[in-house]
Formats: C-alpha cells, structure tokens, sequence
C-alpha cells in the first residue's frame, strides 16, 4: 500500500501549518535508479499573498515564479547565487502562490549515494543539512521544476514509525531574508528539536 502523501494533503489552504505538519515526514528521490530517503527535520513556509518573503509577492509572475501559481503538489526549484538549487513544495490551490522550503532531512536510505553526490568520505550533519545540501545528496535540481509530487522521481511518504509530541518542533524565524521587512520576524521556520540535521538552531 502506497504511502504517498496525495495531492489533497498539498492543497490544503494553511502553508504555515502544513510547513510544520511535514517534519517528520519522509522525502523520497528516484533519480536514475538510485534511491535516496529521509526524514523532513526543518522546514519553512512562504505564503503568496501577504508575505513579502516569498517569490511570489503582490502576485509577481515570472517565467521562475510561474509554477507557484499552479495547485499544490508540484516542485518549484531554483537557482540559488548561482549555485545551490533549492527544492520547494507548492502547496494551496490554484492562484495562491504558497510554498514550503525543504531545509533539512535525517538521511535514511541510500546514504553511500547522498555521500558521492556531495562528494563526502562519512556521514554527518553537513550531509544534508541546509537547503543546498539536501536538494545536492537527492539529485534534485531545475529539471524538476513542475514535478508531480504524486510521481516516480520525488515524493513524500507518510511516516508512521516517528512519534514526537509538537513540543518537540520548534517554530523560529527563517533565515536569509533579510529583505523582507518586518515580515523576516514571523515564526515560520520549523525544525526536530531531536535531530542533529538541522541547518541552524
């Protein structure tokens, strides 16, 4: 029985709830036959309407903004100072513009892929902690752009194993907006108080 979490999880209609209500879930990649999974241990949530953090502001659409707008379920991936993609989940329905970072996972399986891909010699928080490092050790970059979050390359699964009270999730601020005016001070990042792959604490 699949344990992937359908489109109707994704377009729910509150982006900071679900940005939370992901840690602890377990991503999924399948890129040329390799298969690499982890624990969603930090998250941050970006909301298209009233949030002047997030790409799609006061309804910006661009060619990289584009995919924002569609239902959630879908990647939107960018290019970051030229080097790191960064891999979000569009959630909402259509027209809405909300989004959630993937900062961080606790590798599970395939770790000796995730090691060669970042180009490490063992296993440590840096792995694929911060948003760069993640989307890095899952092969996961701007040909996935648009991919269905219900489809073969990536995806998120339920995890039924990991039972942790929301005491132990800590909501704080995200980090490297500082353009974003007083909006850089909403609690909207979240991490696993447990793990130690968290990109900042």
């Amino acid at each position: 029985m699949s344990q992937k979490l359908p489109l109707s999880y994704y377009q729910q209609n509150d982006v900071v709830y679900l940005a939370k209500n992901l840690i602890g879930k377990k991503v999924v990649s399948n890129i040329n036959g390799e298969l690499t999974s982890g624990i969603i241990t930090e998250t941050e949530a970006y909301r298209g309407y009233d949030d002047k953090a997030c790409h799609a502001h006061l309804g910006r659409f661009t060619d990289r903004t584009k995919v924002m707008y569609e239902p959630g379920g879908v990647a939107y991936v960018y290019l970051c100072y030229g080097i790191h993609h960064l891999f979000n989940i569009i959630t909402n329905i259509d027209g809405n513009a909300d989004a959630i970072l993937i900062r961080a996972v606790e590798p599970v399986q395939g770790v000796e892929i995730m090691l060669k891909r970042r180009g490490k010699k063992k296993l440590d928080k840096t792995l694929t902690s911060g948003p760069g490092n993640f989307s890095k050790a899952f092969a996961l970059d701007k040909s996935h752009y648009g991919a269905d979050l219900t489809g073969d390359e990536v995806w998120i699964e339920k995890n039924d194993l990991l039972r942790f009270r929301e005491s132990g999730i800590t909501s704080t601020t995200r980090i490297g907006i500082d353009y974003a005016g007083d909006d850089k001070h909403l609690p909207r990042r979240f991490y696993l108080n447990t793990s130690q792959f968290v990109s900042k604490r």
